[in-house]
C-alpha cells in the first residue's frame, strides 16, 4: 500500500479516538511525516503521536491496527514502548504542574482559608499517581492513599509512619540515596527512574519515579516530593513483547534471531558443535493430514529435542519450518546424532495417525574462532542440503572445500542475470558431423560465457530459473540467424540444431514459443531440430509429440541407455536421441555394450549421435560402435564466423 493511502487510513481510524486540534489535512500531512520516518525511528513517531494530542484509550490500538499489515512486529513494539514512555513523561509533566501548585497550595494552606487547604487535599488525594512528601531523611510527613495502594497499605496514613527507605530494595538504597542528596545539595532539580519496589507483603512491584525537591521561604531545601507511577503492568508487556520477539509463537523454543545470537556467544568460548536438522518429508504430512496435524507434529519434535538438549545442556531453536538447530559443546559428533534420530524415530501418533520421523542433519564441527555466527549457519544449511540430497534420515559434515566450490558455481549462477543482461553471454554454434561421411549435417546453437560449456551453463539457469527466459531468446536469435543463412545460401546453408534445458524442455508454452520463433523470422520448419531433455519426456510430458506433429523433427538428449528410455523410443515420435560418454576403445567390453545399445536404437529407426566429441581418435570409436554423427571435433564459432565459412565454400574457385 502507497504511504499517502496509508496515511489516509490512519487518520479516518485515529481521529475518532481522542480530540486532535487540527485539521484533517494538517494530521494527515503529519501521520504521512510519520510513516516516512517509521522504519527508522519508531520511538520518535510515538512521541509525535502524543504531541498531537492521539492520547484517547483507544488511539494506540486503532494505529496497530492499521500499521500491522505493512510494518513488522519488532517496529511496531518500539512504537508502542515509546509511546507508553510519552504517554508517562506527558503525565508525570502534567503532574509536575500540579504538584507545584499542590506544594503552592500546601504552604498557602497554613496563612489562607481553609477552603484553599480543601482545594489541595482533593488534588492530592485524588490523583492518579501515588505522592509522598519526606523529609530530607527520608521519613515521610505525608502520602496519598495511591501511593499506599502500591506499596500495599490501607491508606496514605499508614504510609506515613514508615520511612521511605524500607520500600526500596537494598541493592537501590545507594545509588536512590545519592541522588536524593544531589537534589537536597541542589545538583539536580529532579530526577526520573525506574526501580522495582517491596511491598508490605513481600510482593515486588515496578514503578516508575519522579522526584523534586521543596524549598522555603529562603530556598532552603525543606522536603521531597516523590511520584511514583506503577507500572508493572507494562513492565509484564514488554517482558512479553520481547519473548515474542525472540522465541518461536507455536513450539515456544528460540527464533532464529535468537539462535544466532546465542552462537555468537558461544564462539570464544571453546570447541563447539553446530548441527541444522530438517524433518524428512514433513510436507508429506501437512499435504496428506493437514496443517494442524503437522503443528501437532512440530509441538511434539519440540519437546522431545527439548528433553535431550535440557540432558546434553545443549541449545535448540526452531529456525525455519520445519528445520531446528541444535547447538553443542566438547561434543561427539555421531553419537549425538544417533540420539536425535533415536528420540524422533520413537512411535508418534498424531490425531490417531501413526508418524514415522526422520531428520537430515547438516553439521558444523568445531568451527575456528574467527568464522562468524551468520557464516556457521550457512555453512550448517550447505551440509543440511547435502544430506537430503544422499536421501532420508543422512547427516552430513561441512566440508570447507566442498563448500568453496560450490559457492563459486552458486556465485556463478547468482550473477548470470546480470552476465545476460550486459551482453556477455552470446551464442555460437557448433558443426554436426555424419561419421560416414564426414559431411557437416548442421550447427548447434550453443550458450557460451566464462568458458562455461552450454550444458553447464544451461544447468546453472535451470537453478535460477532463467533457463526460460534466456531458452526462448536462444531460440529466437538462432532461428533469426538461420534464416538469414537460408535466404542468402538456400540449400547449402546449415540445419539449425538446438539443444533445450530440462525446465525449457517441459514448458508449457515451448511449442508456442517454437512456432512464434519460426512465424517471427520465417524459417522453414525443416531447417529446424529441437533436443528435449529427456527426463521431461520420461516425466510424462507431451512436448515432443506436439512439436512432431506440427512438422518439427526432434530428439532427444541426455540418453543414457536405461530400459524406460529405450521404452520411450517406441511411443515417441523422435528422430535421434544424443548421449554424452568417454569414446568406447574398440578391444574394451564397454565397446561391445554400446555397440549393442546402438543397434538396438537403429532397430527403432532412430539415430545415436554424441555430444562433446574433440578428437579424431574419439570420433573413430564412435564409428566403429556404430553412432551416426558427432558434435564437438571443431570449435564452436560466431555467426558471423559461421558466415564468412559460409561465404568461402560458396565462392567459385579462381583459374590458376
Amino acid at each position: 500500500m502507497e504511504l499517502p493511502e496509508l496515511a489516509a487510513r490512519w487518520m479516518h481510524a485515529l481521529t475518532p479516538t481522542a480530540y486532535i486540534p487540527l485539521s484533517h489535512a494538517e494530521i494527515e500531512r503529519a501521520l504521512l511525516d510519520s510513516l516516512r520516518e517509521l522504519p527508522d525511528s519508531p520511538e520518535s513517531v510515538g512521541k509525535r503521536l502524543v504531541s498531537l494530542h492521539a492520547t484517547g484509550p483507544d488511539s494506540l490500538s486503532a494505529t496497530i491496527e492499521v500499521l500491522s499489515t505493512t510494518f513488522e512486529l519488532p517496529v511496531l513494539a518500539r512504537l508502542s514502548s515509546a509511546y507508553a514512555q510519552a504517554m508517562r513523561m506527558d503525565a508525570f509533566d502534567q503532574q509536575e504542574q500540579i504538584k507545584v501548585a499542590i506544594v503552592r497550595a500546601k504552604q498557602r494552606v497554613e496563612r489562607t482559608l481553609k477552603v484553599s487547604e480543601a482545594r489541595f487535599q482533593e488534588v492530592f488525594d485524588s490523583a492518579a499517581l501515588g505522592i509522598a512528601i519526606t523529609d530530607l531523611t527520608g521519613r515521610c510527613v505525608e502520602a496519598n492513599d495511591t501511593l499506599a495502594e502500591i506499596v500495599g497499605l490501607e491508606s496514605g496514613a499508614e504510609v506515613a509512619d514508615h520511612d521511605l527507605k524500607e520500600f526500596y530494595r537494598p541493592e537501590d538504597l545507594k545509588p536512590l540515596g545519592a541522588s536524593y542528596r544531589n537534589l537536597s545539595e541542589g545538583r539536580l532539580d529532579r530526577f526520573r527512574d525506574q526501580r522495582q519496589l517491596i511491598r508490605a507483603d513481600g510482593e515486588p512491584v515496578w514503578v516508575h519515579l519522579v522526584v523534586s525537591v521543596l524549598r522555603d521561604a529562603d530556598g532552603r531545601p525543606t522536603h521531597h516530593v516523590t511520584m511514583v507511577e506503577d507500572i508493572s503492568e507494562l513492565h509484564l508487556l514488554q517482558r512479553s513483547l520481547d519473548h515474542q520477539l525472540l522465541h518461536d509463537s507455536l513450539t515456544g523454543l528460540s527464533n532464529r534471531q535468537h539462535f544466532v545470537s546465542q552462537v555468537e556467544r558461544q564462539l570464544d568460548g571453546g570447541p563447539i558443535t553446530l548441527y541444522h536438522l530438517g524433518l524428512d518429508a514433513f510436507a508429506v504430512v501437512n499435504n496428506g493430514l493437514g496443517q494442524d496435524t503437522g503443528d501437532k507434529l512440530l509441538k511434539i519434535v519440540a519437546s522431545r529435542l527439548g528433553k535431550l538438549a535440557a540432558e546434553r545442556n545443549a541449545v535448540l531453536a526452531r529456525i525455519g519450518g520445519d528445520e531446528f538447530g541444535f547447538l553443542t559443546s566438547n561434543d561427539t559428533v555421531t553419537s549425538t546424532v544417533e540420539e536425535i534420530q533415536d528420540v524422533l524415530a520413537e512411535p508418534t501418533f498424531v490425531d490417531d495417525h501413526g508418524i514415522a520421523l526422520s531428520a537430515s542433519i547438516g553439521v558444523v564441527d568445531r568451527p575456528p574462532s574467527f568464522a562468524t555466527a551468520a557464516e556457521l549457519m550457512r555453512c550448517a544449511n550447505a551440509a543440511l542440503r547435502q544430506a537430503k540430497a544422499r536421501g532420508k534420515r543422512q547427516w552430513a559434515l561441512h566440508d570447507p572445500h566442498d563448500d568453496a566450490r560450490r559457492r563459486g558455481r552458486y556465485a556463478l549462477a547468482a550473477s548470470m542475470p546480470g552476465a545476460w543482461e550486459h551482453g556477455e553471454i552470446e551464442i555460437v554454434y557448433a558443426p554436426v558431423h555424419d561419421l560416414e561421411t564426414r559431411e557437416v549435417l548442421g550447427a548447434v546453437a550453443r550458450l557460451h560465457w566464462d568458458d562455461l560449456s552450454h550444458n553447464d551453463l544451461m544447468a546453472l539457469a535451470d537453478s535460477t530459473g532463467l533457463s526460460l527466459p534466456i531458452g526462448r531468446w536462444l531460440l529466437r536469435e538462432a532461428c533469426a540467424q538461420a534464416a538469414e543463412w537460408v535466404a542468402e545460401f538456400g540449400d547449402g546453408a546449415p540445419t539449425l540444431h538446438i539443444a533445450l534445458g530440462a525446465l525449457q524442455s517441459r514448458d508449457e508454452d515451448l511449442v508456442a514459443d517454437v512456432k512464434r520463433a519460426l512465424d517471427e523470422t520465417a524459417l522453414p520448419p525443416e531447417r529446424l531440430r529441437i533436443a528435449l531433455d529427456i527426463s521431461s519426456v520420461l516425466a510424462g510430458d507431451d512436448n515432443a509429440v506436439v512439436l512432431h506433429d506440427s512438422g518439427i523433427v526432434t530428439a532427444l538428449d541426455g540418453f543414457r541407455g536405461g530400459h524406460d528410455e529405450l521404452a520411450v523410443l517406441t511411443e515417441v515420435p523422435v528422430r535421434s536421441v544424443i548421449t554424452r560418454a568417454p569414446a568406447p576403445a574398440p578391444d574394451s567390453p564397454l565397446h561391445q555394450a554400446m555397440r549393442a545399445l546402438i543397434e538396438t536404437v537403429h532397430g527403432f529407426g532412430v539415430r545415436f549421435g554424441v555430444d562433446e566429441v574433440h578428437t579424431l581418435a574419439d570420433a573413430e570409436h564412435w564409428r566403429q560402435a556404430g553412432a551416426d554423427g558427432v558434435i564437438g571435433l571443431l570449435p564452436a564459432l560466431t555467426a558471423l564466423e559461421v558466415t564468412d565459412l559460409l561465404r568461402a565454400a560458396s565462392q567459385p574457385p579462381e583459374a590458376s
